[in-house]
């Protein structure tokens, strides 16, 4: 059973004269509007090839119709249409035009008349749904036909635009285009700990007979299950679209996006995106059927699906996916500051819980130091118990305390944000030796537009009263990097963090009149129309750099 090349170029019109014989001249007066209806259906129809996997677009509340033929061939051949939902569930069915049993579709001379109306009248309707469907599962419809007959897909999407693929295929002893699942397609959960999740499946029957083009890829999410790779892929770009720039990734996994995490370890590529709804993982790990799943967060509910793909077609399947909450982390002992000593803290976003430090004073005053490396930090101060300070941290904060000898001291600190924030801290009674340098009003890096030429800009920054060291250094970054780049930047990072042929200059400079106290460098060898990061860190007696704040600026296309 195939699709002959005879149906594919005979005009429509013709294609249903030819099934319906010469019953299109006399349809029951009953049925003539909803005959009407269906002939305009075809009308409005693309074909759907046959072996060959189809993309289609649909917009919301349009629906979108394809036809095939089925030509007369051996008793009760197969045919198959597999049809996969990316997004939203749509609703999709199948109709088919069949001439009546036994109709000739010509007239025998004399009788044309009395004929035509009994066969028309005979025959229930030239048009019957055979199959409808409604949900955004991976459905397939496995039909028999026995003699020929013109087939209908309609698809209709009416919560917003999206697409769909179909597969139609009328050859079902060649292979399939597809990977096989097992008998029992269930992910099974065999492991839990605090950041570690471990998983099993049974083997799909393609991999034992196509091990080389065929592997494994899992997705791991804090959203929801997906129903198939199509639809988390989907899923992938509308949420990275709210991030610029795009996160989106396909599993086959082979082109990435700017700002995607990618680890290739032991043969498995782990692929790591960040998008509003949280963390999206994808690893693809060859044929192996377990997996621990490393580096989660505790007390967080995971979703995990598991997709057999082959290389060849970039067909896939999906397992049915399962979901587990890791263990809740044992709540964190009291780490202790120790005079002068500086403690770097990550805080956890998403916990949204106090990270505690205690200090007991030696001395009456003490000077606590706070350095906002990343993100957004709430500080809490107890003493003996007793609020003394509470606020949000920005840039470079001092604390200064007066209260008794053996004073104990507690800071708690908590993320304000999802993502993920850091901050330095250090605690002593020496504040006419500090940590880091004097800082001026503002960390601002200002730019002057009209100084802007094809191969130079011109920055300013402000400087103090206490001589110190000020370097430069640049990055040459894409339009597109910007966002990252911005967002991205470890503000407690010094020079070390960067390439030597980033740094463009060391100077000293101060002024006692704070007024006076800014300087400016012009930077040439610059290339025209590009976008370039600089960078300031201010160095103080200590040598711990403090950076400015970052700035981008485009030297001028055409001078």
């Amino acid at each position: 059973l195939k699709m002959s090349c005879f149906w594919l170029y005979l005009p429509l019109h013709l294609l249903v004269a030819t099934f319906l014989g010469h019953s299109i001249k006399a349809p029951t007066t009953s049925s003539q509007q909803s005959f009407k209806t269906n002939l305009f259906n075809f009308y409005h129809s693309l074909i759907l090839a046959d072996g060959k996997e189809t993309t289609v677009h649909l917009l919301k509340d349009i629906p979108k119709r394809y036809y095939f033929v089925l030509e007369e061939g051996r008793v009760l051949a197969p045919f198959s249409i597999t049809v996969t939902p990316c997004d939203v569930p749509i609703e999709w069915s199948i109709l088919v035009y069949k001439s009546p049993p036994g109709f000739p579709g010509k007239a025998t001379p004399g009788d044309h008349d009395t004929q035509e109306v009994s066969k028309s009248q005979k025959a229930p309707s030239m048009v019957s749904t055979i199959f409808n469907y409604k949900g955004n599962s991976v459905e397939t419809y496995m039909g028999m036909s026995s003699h020929s007959a013109l087939y209908l897909l309609e698809f209709l999407s009416t919560e917003r635009d999206t697409h769909i693929t179909v597969y139609l295929t009328t050859d079902t002893t060649s292979g399939h285009l597809y990977p096989e699942l097992p008998t029992d397609p269930r992910i099974d959960v065999i492991g839990i700990g605090h950041t570690t999740v471990t998983l099993t499946w049974k083997h799909s029957p393609s991999v034992l007979q196509h091990r080389e083009s065929i592997q494994y890829c899992l997705l791991v999410n804090e959203k929801h299950n997906y129903k198939s790779l199509c639809a988390a892929e989907t899923a992938i770009r509308s949420s990275g679209m709210k991030l610029p720039p795009t996160l989106a990734l396909p599993l086959s996994p082979y082109l990435l996006e700017p700002q995607q995490v990618m680890i290739l370890s032991n043969s498995e590529l782990s692929i790591i995106n960040k998008v509003s709804s949280g963390e999206v993982r994808q690893v693809c790990m060859g044929t192996k059927n377990t997996y621990t799943v490393p580096n989660l967060s505790p007390s967080t509910q995971y979703y995990f699906d598991v997709f057999i793909v082959n290389l060849l077609t970039n067909a896939s399947a999906a397992y049915t996916g399962t979901f587990a909450r890791t263990l809740e982390e044992p709540e964190p002992k009291v780490a202790e500051l120790k005079d002068g000593k500086v403690i770097h803290v990550v805080l956890d976003g998403k916990k949204q819980k106090f990270y505690s430090l205690q200090y007991q004073a030696r001395h009456k005053k003490i000077h606590f130091t706070f350095q906002l490396c990343r993100g957004q930090i709430r500080v809490h101060i107890t003493r003996n118990g007793k609020t003394v300070a509470s606020e949000d941290l920005s840039g470079l904060r001092y604390l200064s305390l007066k209260g008794k000898l053996l004073d104990t001291y507690l800071v708690q600190l908590r993320s304000t944000e999802e993502s993920n924030s850091s901050v330095k801290v250090q605690a002593s009674p020496h504040f006419h030796k500090p940590l880091f340098p004097l800082l001026p009003e503002s960390l601002k890096i200002k730019s002057f537009s009209k100084l802007r030429t094809c191969r130079s800009v011109t920055i300013a920054w402000l400087g103090t009263q206490e001589e110190s060291k000020y370097c430069v250094y640049r990055k040459r970054i894409e339009e597109d990097q910007i966002w990252g780049e911005l967002q991205s930047a470890d503000r407690c990072s010094g020079p070390e963090s960067r390439h030597k042929s980033e740094k463009v200059l060391c100077k000293y400079f101060y002024d006692l009149n704070l007024q006076r106290a800014v300087t400016t460098e012009t930077i040439k060898g610059l290339e025209a129309g590009t976008f370039y990061l600089f960078d300031v860190y201010l160095f103080g007696p200590s040598g711990i750099p403090v950076r400015y704040h970052s700035k981008v600026v485009k030297t001028r296309k055409k001078c």
